[in-house]
């Protein structure tokens, strides 16, 4: 099969590799599309230890199963591989699962390529109606769904009238604020210093999208909930900076290094700051069956391309020349 190969930092290479063969209890899918996540980015940039090449990256993929009782059921794929009988997977919490792996680290390889395999309890089935390139957006929502989840169950004022603040207009920051109006938030700031991905927010839903630093930012000591879809040194003081005594933030990004916190403020305002990492199986659930009703609005921050030009694909997001929040490669 043709796959994109992760060589070493900033190299990438469509080249042929072997389809892999599916293990006890894994199925083979034929991808038809995957996206770019900011995780896949920092790989190529060299700074996941996690991700050593050579390597296929890509996680949030939607396909066909390609053999066995079930093929031709158009599926998506929840990527995070749990043990399923520890205390959190027991409890719900797989995301938390002490023996979790997800697909493009090893020993399981990812799907930018033409088929991937992953265990069976781990596709959620699609109705025909949804087009791959959306149902490939399972993955990125899901993580942004959870972030909102658990910082509207920490907020001390209901969601409706709660000033919301965003950091970052990526496909999870973009994501967490369509969340979060989809939850029934009327009061939603992002920020982002890309101009032309302030306009894909302001094209996709009523929101305050500012440049940082700009007279549209919002005062300090102003939001109830700030999510963080950064999580770099200048997005931790800005939330420092903007979240009210008593608020929330919510530190999703994960871009190397851990200044940035005010944690004097955070202490003497009690000021909640909660870590979230990827998605419950119910979060990802719930976000399937929003997307097949349409439940995201508009997503025309989505674009597509061909995998055999994923290369270029990762150069445009480098440059930032791309309006898009969301980047899905078709094999």
């Amino acid at each position: 099969m043709k796959a994109l190969m992760y060589l070493a930092p900033g190299a990438l290479e469509y080249r042929e590799v072997p389809i892999p063969v599916a293990g006890p209890g894994d199925l083979l899918v034929k991808v038809e599309a995957v996206g770019i996540c900011g995780s896949d980015m920092h790989a190529y940039h060299g700074h996941d230890d996690r991700r050593p090449p050579p390597l296929v990256l890509g996680h949030e993929a939607a396909g066909v199963i390609a053999e066995g009782p079930r093929r031709g059921q158009r599926v998506t794929i929840n990527p995070l591989v749990t043990c399923g009988h520890c205390e959190f997977c027991l409890a719900g919490d797989t995301h938390l699962c002490g023996q979790r792996q997800i697909i493009s680290m090893p020993p399981r390889p990812g799907a930018f390529g033409e088929y991937v395999t992953i265990p069976e309890r781990n596709v959620v089935m699609i109705p025909d109606t949804m087009p791959y390139n959306v149902a490939a957006l399972a993955e990125p929502l899901a993580v942004s769904w959870h972030a909102v989840r658990i910082g509207v169950e920490a907020l001390r004022r209901p969601l409706a009238v709660s000033t919301n603040c965003v950091l970052g207009g990526g496909a999870i920051g973009l994501g967490a604020a369509l969340v979060l109006r989809r939850f029934g938030a009327h009061h939603i700031h992002l920020g982002e210093p890309n101009e032309l991905r302030r306009a894909t927010a302001k094209a996709a839903l009523p929101l305050n999208a500012y440049a940082p630093g700009g007279a549209d930012e919002p005062p300090a000591g102003s939001i109830d909930l700030v999510i963080d879809a950064v999580g770099a040194k200048a997005t931790r003081e800005a939330a420092s900076r903007l979240v009210r005594p008593g608020g929330v933030i919510v530190h999703v990004g994960l871009l190397p290094g851990a200044e940035g916190f005010d944690v004097r403020r955070i202490t003497l305002q009690e000021i909640t700051v909660r870590g979230t990492y990827c998605y419950t199986q119910g979060d990802f659930r719930d976000v399937v069956d929003a997307l097949a009703v349409d439940g995201f609005g508009n997503l025309n921050w989505v674009t597509q391309m061909p995998l055999s030009t994923g290369a270029r694909a990762f150069a445009d997001i480098d440059r930032g020349s791309l309006a898009a929040a969301k980047i899905i490669l078709v094999p």
